[in-house]
């Protein structure tokens, strides 16, 4: 049986179409997926994101045991900042992509995909070091992403204040109530974590000031047309960060930290494989996971993710390819339910702000 977040009963309410995600009973969608993606790039939605999980990391070994656990340069956080990193196995694979926020000096907040709540608190755990508390706290808390180029001036009206315009910022607004200025959508906003009782409060005063309620069918499309990787899809223990083009967000040189030395391995011998963005050219059926991407008739890989862009108007999707067949500009063909389809690999992301 699926879990609910604090806000189910409100998107039955609304109208949502109700589907099981990650054992999560979610909704996709409320007025389409197309109307509610213009709303996010145009105006501003807001998404049920409480289906994610909350870790608190706290105690004088904190960072310490952070920068040992996760890829990305913890140390280079100051309070009040956060950064996108990774929980890797020993062979350099990923477990999960996640954001990690500095709430104090010794003291920090993990933002963790919903599918490995239990598998990541259980790896957290088995190498908890001295010195660190350890706390899964994801049933206490719900979290809202308000995204959109209107989401500053809804955060005004609603909580009194704008946020800051820098991105990776996190700042407290009350007890146990936080503002984070992340994202998945590409789009300017920012996502509140709150205590999971005052949920429907916030959620109804957002949409009463504006924001359009939107499912997860539209953030898979804003998140794929900016390239941004969906753990269980695009990533996987497996894959690594090198081989998903997202080195930057691995730090090789802050010490040793686990999977470590399978990437400087991998580093070392070169890549096999890149996480390629392809856009079709011919018109096609919406492109799925797991078609064939074939280069002559010959099978390459599978599409990883697939959408149709409501932004760009032509289908879109990743695959993991060998390196001299992911440089831009390469034709390839999408095997669609036995026909195929002409695409080309283009720089990423695909949804580019006109400046």
């Amino acid at each position: 049986m699926s879990q609910k977040t604090p806000l189910n009963e409100i998107h039955r309410a609304a109208g949502g179409r109700m589907v099981d995600f990650a054992g999560w009973d979610m909704p996709v969608q409320y007025s389409g997926i197309l109307d509610e993606h213009k709303a996010v790039r145009e105006g501003c939605g807001i998404f049920d994101i409480s289906h994610m999980g909350e870790f608190f990391v706290k105690g004088p070994g904190a960072t310490k045991w952070l920068q040992l656990m996760l890829a990305n340069d913890v140390d280079a956080l100051q309070a009040g900042t956060s950064q996108y990193s990774f929980l890797l196995n020993k062979e350099g694979g990923i477990i999960d992509d996640l954001i990690v926020y500095r709430l104090a000096e010794e003291e920090y907040l993990l933002i963790v995909n919903a599918s490995m709540i239990e598998e990541d608190a259980a790896w957290l755990t088995l190498h908890l070091a001295e010195a660190v508390t350890f706390e899964n706290r994801s049933s206490d808390f719900a979290a809202l992403a308000i995204q959109g180029p209107k989401s500053y001036e809804l955060a005004e009206k609603v909580l009194g204040i704008v946020p800051p315009t820098e991105r990776n910022r996190v700042l407290q607004l009350a007890p146990n109530q936080w503002l984070a200025t992340t994202g998945y959508t590409g789009e300017v906003g920012f996502e509140l974590v709150v205590p999971a009782d005052t949920a429907e409060a916030f959620w109804t005063q957002f949409v009463e000031a504006g924001a359009k309620p939107c499912g997860l069918g539209c953030r898979d499309t804003l998140r794929l047309e900016m390239c941004y990787p969906l753990n269980g899809s695009d990533l996987a223990a497996d894959v690594s960060p090198l081989e998903a083009g997202l080195g930057f967000f691995v730090a090789l040189g802050k010490g040793d930290f686990i999977g470590r030395d399978a990437l400087v391995a991998q580093k070392e011998a070169g890549l096999k494989r890149k996480l390629t963005a392809l856009q079709v050219i011919d018109k096609a059926p919406p492109i799925r996971p797991h078609y064939s991407v074939l280069k002559q008739g010959l099978k390459l890989a599978e599409t990883t993710s697939g959408a149709l862009s409501p932004s760009l108007g032509y289908g879109i999707a990743m695959a993991y390819l060998p390196p001299e067949l992911s440089r831009e500009g390469t034709e390839l063909e999408i095997d669609v339910r036995g026909k195929t389809y002409r695409a080309l690999v283009v720089r990423k992301p695909f949804y580019k702000k006109l400046s």
